[in-house]
């Protein structure tokens, strides 16, 4: 009994000092599912960072909003809640108008233009996040943004009334210049709002489409190219203060690959998202002359009413943008 004691105690410092040789380990929320390629990124960061360190961090990656939701994400980043998390920032532009620079119509609807708007507003990005207690790594665009819909629609007339779904104030204010009735619901619960008739139509990019099944209940996709929205991926800055310089390195390299490697996946799966879209059913087509171009004038409103709320750092960011 005595050697199967010693022995028990053995184990347990063995284990003990394996503990304490064990890395740090942050949980990452994400609020995308584990098959969008958004969260897919994030993990192969995640795996990355682990092998750059040699296990002196471990980042564990909780996706499709099951650590924290979406809306709960940034805050809990920023309160220390989570040492890291992803966020796509246009949701709380009504916290700053910054973080819409991104969901202006029709401002960048290409990739390369997306990245060029996005390093012209990544120093402003960088330093409203550092006021807030949050370091940003590295940022992901969406495929364009389209319009979904149960029916045809060849006008804005034809939108009176709608339920649509907002993600943030720019798809809010979209809708209300529609006609239509702005519904906020998190990605996470948008299958089940258009179950259930809380939400009829919105505007987002074929990979929600497709990961949402949305034919289910939808039959039309406009392809606008209105914007590509973008996801951040940000760190508590208490958390990365406490980091050696190494793993702050390998951090910041981790995180330049995986903006390149998920920049470079939203490419090469635009198209084959609407081809999904239309294989099971849907009709996805641009939108018709009068429509696109009562959506252009809708975005000209819009374009002009984010400078203005943006005001000067939202000046300087479009003037630099427009100089690349």
């Amino acid at each position: 009994m005595k050697k199967l004691i010693g022995l028990s105690a053995l184990a347990g410092m063995a284990f003990a000092s394996n503990l304490a040789m064990a890395g740090e380990k942050w949980d990452m929320p994400m609020a995308y599912a584990d098959s969008n390629y958004h969260t897919q990124n994030g993990k192969l960061f995640a795996k990355a960072v682990g092998i750059c360190t040699g296990g002196e961090l471990e980042i564990v990656v909780h996706g499709g909003g099951s650590l924290f939701k979406g809306g709960e994400i940034k805050r809990a980043v920023q309160t220390g809640q989570a040492p890291i998390g992803e966020r796509l920032l246009s949701a709380h532009q009504n916290e700053n108008p910054i973080f819409g620079v991104d969901s202006v119509p029709f401002l960048a609807s290409s990739f390369d233009n997306s990245d060029k708007l996005y390093a012209a507003a990544r120093p402003t990005m960088e330093k409203i996040l550092a006021d807030q207690n949050m370091v940003l790594l590295y940022g992901v665009p969406w495929p364009p943004q389209g319009m979904y819909f149960k029916k045809e629609i060849n006008s804005v007339a034809d939108m009176k009334g709608i339920k649509f779904r907002a993600y943030n104030a720019a798809t809010a204010r979209l809708a209300e210049l529609g006609g239509m009735l702005p519904v906020q619901i998190e990605a996470a619960e948008l299958s089940q709002a258009l179950a259930t008739g809380v939400a009829d139509a919105f505007i987002s990019s074929g990979s929600t489409g497709y990961d949402k099944k949305v034919w289910e209940h939808l039959t039309h996709f406009y392809d606008t190219q209105a914007w590509l929205p973008r996801n951040y991926i940000f760190v508590n800055k208490d958390s990365w203060n406490s980091q050696s310089d190494q793993v702050k390195n390998c951090l910041k390299s981790s995180a330049m690959l995986a903006e390149a490697a998920g920049t470079t996946r939203a490419r090469e799966l635009t198209g084959w998202y609407l081809a999904q879209l239309a294989a099971n059913g849907m009709t996805v087509i641009p939108p018709g002359d009068n429509l696109a171009a009562e959506l252009a004038k809708m975005g000209d409103t819009m374009s002009k009413e984010w400078p203005e709320a943006a005001g000067a750092e939202g000046a300087a960011i479009v003037k630099a943008y427009k100089a690349k």
